[in-house]
C-alpha cells in the first residue's frame, strides 16, 4: 500500500499461466484513504493487438501512463513480452518523469509472465502465478494451492483466488475484471 498525497491506493491484480491459456483478473476497487470512491474501475487491459494482458496495482493515472510505455515497446520489439519489460523497466529506472510513477504491472502472453516494479525490477515467476496490490499475497497463496491441487483451468483459478483476497483484504472487492488469452 503506497501513500503518495493523501491518497491510499490498494487493490489485487494477478496472473496465471496453465495449459496455453493467460489469465489476468482484478479486482475494482479505488480507495482515497479510508473512503471507497469507485467499485467498478477496469485494472486489466488487452495491449498489442490482443495477444498480451496487463493488469496494474497503484496511482491509477501513473498506470495508465506505464501501460502506454508499455505497448509502445512491445510494438518496438513486435510483441516479445520479456523484452518490452526489460526496456520499460530501464526506462522507468532512468527517466526522471517514470521515476516519479507509482504503480506495479503484471503482464503475460500465452507463454510467460511478467512483473514489472516500480524499482525497475522485472520478474518472471517460476510458478506461473504473479501478483500484485495489498491483496496481491492473498490471491498468491490461494492461486499456488490451487494450481498444486485442482485442475482449475487459469481463469477459474484467477476468479477463485480474487475472491480469496476480496474476503481478507479491505482495500479489495468483489466487482472483477478478468481477461483471459486462449
Amino acid at each position: 500500500m503506497k501513500h503518495h498525497s493523501s491518497i491510499c491506493y490498494g487493490t489485487t491484480v494477478i496472473a496465471v499461466l496453465r495449459d496455453g491459456k493467460a489469465c489476468i483478473g482484478s479486482d475494482g476497487q479505488v480507495s482515497l484513504d479510508a473512503t471507497i470512491v469507485k467499485s467498478g474501475a477496469r485494472k486489466v487491459r488487452r495491449l498489442y493487438n490482443d495477444t498480451v494482458l496487463a493488469g496494474f496495482a497503484g496511482a491509477t493515472a501513473d498506470a495508465f501512463t506505464l501501460l502506454e510505455r508499455f505497448d509502445e515497446q512491445l510494438g518496438a520489439h513486435r510483441g516479445n513480452l520479456a523484452r518490452s519489460a526489460v526496456e520499460l523497466a530501464k526506462a522507468w529506472r532512468t527517466d526522471r518523469f517514470l521515476r516519479r510513477l507509482e504503480a506495479m504491472l503484471v503482464a503475460a502472453n500465452k507463454t510467460e509472465i511478467v512483473l514489472i516494479s516500480g524499482n525497475g525490477d522485472v520478474i518472471v515467476p517460476d510458478d506461473n502465478i504473479a501478483a500484485v496490490g495489498s491483496g496481491g499475497n492473498y490471491a498468491l497463496a490461494a492461486a499456488r494451492v490451487l494450481m498444486r491441487h485442482t485442475n482449475m483451468n487459469a481463469r477459474q483459478i484467477v476468479e477463485e483466488s480474487l475472491r480469496v483476497a476480496s474476503e481478507i483484504c479491505v482495500f479489495t472487492n468483489d466487482r472483477f475484471t478478468i481477461e483471459e488469452l486462449p
